[in-house]
């Protein structure tokens, strides 16, 4: 039966390499494998656990964070923040790359939608870098890895499925996320900005001549006006969590009705555009929950087969304890990143993973935090990461594939050494939630 359990993950690859759509496969070899292994039976079990994933209150912030941020993405913050963040640091070596990141984190704390980020920043900021005088590379991977940091800083809708996946808190896990979160935005405002001064002519400063001096008169207030709604929304969203105001969910609805208010006050809440949002995070958040559906009833399955069984005895059998099962783990999912979805990583190995885990007695709040710094950079790695086909769609025509590669390698390297500094450094992680308590 175990080995029936290894040949059903062989098959679920060999199909999800093949193009199949995700959630199909996961139930279609659940549903495949539960009839051959448990008989008619399996369509006892499997009802009900699919309606206790569907019933639970915390997976209701998913939609709702959704919501958010695609009304955040209508309602003209992102222009308005690029255009600000480019007056003020525009006038140094790398000032517009610096404000890409800058921006890019200010969005992931209000949006944590990728996607729109990265088409956001790609549409307005990538032809502003170009002409004036910035490398391809480097403009194309700023953005791209900017884009991504909605993936780890909270409020972010794969910390609210790995918590959900891995039995923790939302909220603690939110906390553990911050310090990490504004760790890699640190590592890529030095590499952008060593990058800009050892070699100037790959991101010049503006000329004089490019800022409106009518404008930089009034930097100041412009720049108070463009940064206190996103912050607000930053402190009504996290802080209402942080300080146990509100659980994740409901936060997730107070960030929702703001971005309503945004959008209005930025006289862009129309009956189409709010058509257009619904229509938007229906077809995201059903996205996300067909996958759920399928991933449990795949996990269903492959733990009635023993499948789990065999995973625990290989993990724990590796030398090196708990720090070679975290050697190993974290390789596993940096290299399914390269060929995977993160939805599809987080879905069916983290719940193979995580039981190991707690049996090591690793601190599965760190763990966590661990496992969605590494998810970060399957929106990186080609050739399936998500930031570089969004990219790509936006960007000029004279903007190559090729270039587009070779601008993420040091983001992805820079990920990789901001995940080795929280494991070898557990207090990045569980610092804020611990000084909580």
């Amino acid at each position: 039966m175990e080995h029936l359990a290894l040949l059903m993950f062989v098959v679920l690859v060999f199909f999800l390499l093949l193009g199949y759509p995700v959630a199909f496969t996961l139930g279609g070899t659940a549903l495949l494998f539960g009839l051959a292994s448990q008989g008619i039976e399996f369509f006892d079990l499997l009802p009900l656990r699919i309606w206790g994933t569907m019933t639970n209150f915390s997976l209701l912030a998913v939609p709702l964070f959704i919501f958010m941020g695609v009304m955040l993405e209508k309602s003209g913050l992102a222009e308005d923040l690029l255009e600000t963040m480019g007056l003020l640091f525009g006038r140094m070596r790398g000032g517009l790359a610096v404000s890409i990141v800058i921006v890019g984190a200010l969005l992931a704390a209000t949006t944590g939608v990728v996607g729109a980020t990265v088409v956001t920043m790609g549409v307005i900021a990538l032809p502003a870098m170009l002409k004036h005088g910035y490398q391809t590379e480097l403009a194309t991977g700023t953005i791209a890895a900017s884009g991504t940091l909605g993936q780890i800083i909270p409020p972010s809708v794969i910390l609210v499925l790995l918590g959900d996946i891995m039995g923790i808190s939302v909220g603690k896990l939110f906390m553990a996320a911050v310090l990490p979160g504004l760790a890699l935005v640190g590592l890529f405002l030095v590499y952008v900005t060593a990058v800009a001064f050892l070699k100037p002519h790959l991101a010049p400063a503006l000329k004089a001549a490019d800022v409106s001096v009518d404008v930089s008169k009034g930097l100041g207030v412009r720049a108070a006006k463009t940064l206190f709604p996103a912050l607000a929304l930053i402190v009504a969203v996290l802080g209402s969590i942080f300080f146990g105001i509100a659980s994740p969910t409901e936060s997730a609805a107070v960030g929702a009705l703001g971005a309503i208010v945004l959008a209005a006050t930025h006289g862009r809440l129309t009956l189409k555009a709010l058509r257009e949002v619904m229509e938007s995070t229906t077809r995201l958040a059903s996205m996300v929950f067909i996958i759920l559906v399928g991933a449990a009833a795949f996990g269903l399955v492959f733990r009635g087969m023993g499948g789990d069984q065999v995973v625990h005895a290989f993990m724990t059998g590796l030398p090196g304890e708990e720090w070679g099962f975290l050697a190993v783990s974290m390789l596993l999912i940096f290299a399914l990143g390269f060929v995977l979805d993160f939805l599809e990583i987080c879905f069916i190995v983290v719940p193979i993973l995580t039981p190991v885990a707690a049996h090591l007695g690793i601190d599965l709040l760190w763990f966590a935090v661990l496992i969605g710094v590494n998810l970060q950079t399957s929106f990186l790695t080609p050739p399936f990461g998500f930031s570089l086909f969004y990219l790509k769609g936006v960007a000029p025509p004279e903007v190559r594939t090729t270039q587009i590669y070779r601008g993420i390698i040091p983001f992805v390297v820079l990920q990789v050494i901001g995940l080795i500094f929280v494991i070898l450094f557990p207090q990045i992680a569980l610092w804020l939630p611990n000084f909580t308590d």
